[in-house]
């Protein structure tokens, strides 16, 4: 009787380990592929405006340049509630871009009022 149990043991063990083991490859590729996540380049309508409003070589994170792109999502949404009046979920995402852009420009506005008017004058903006 003895022997049964540690049997069974043994053959419990077993399991558990190989259980273990496939946990942490899982995990070690998860990790690898989080290292080799590469952001994909920009498209060229989205290059283009950043090359348009950059400030320095490799710029994409200034106000000007997130201020450009806001306002070409802004048009596009614009255009398609036109086509689609009843899309209310567009609607809402179109108010959360537009009041994004808005605190953007007023960051701009009290951090160098020649930027702001640089950019609103390019992209046509009024207060």
């Amino acid at each position: 009787m003895a022997t049964k149990k540690t049997v069974k043991k043994d053959a419990d063990e077993a399991p558990k380990e190989k259980k273990v083991k496939k946990v942490a490859v899982k995990k070690a590729a998860k990790t690898k592929a989080k290292e080799e996540e590469v952001a994909p380049p920009p498209t060229p309508q989205k290059q283009a405006i950043i090359d348009q409003f950059k400030v320095k070589d490799g710029d994409t994170g200034s106000p000007e340049v997130q201020v450009a792109l806001l306002s070409s999502r802004i048009e596009k949404l614009i255009s398609h509630l036109k086509i689609n009046p009843a899309d209310n979920h567009s609607r809402r995402g179109l108010l959360g871009i537009v009041s994004k852009r808005r605190r953007l420009l007023n960051y701009l506005e009290k951090k160098d009022v020649k930027r702001y008017g640089e950019v609103t004058k390019k992209l046509g903006l009024g207060k």
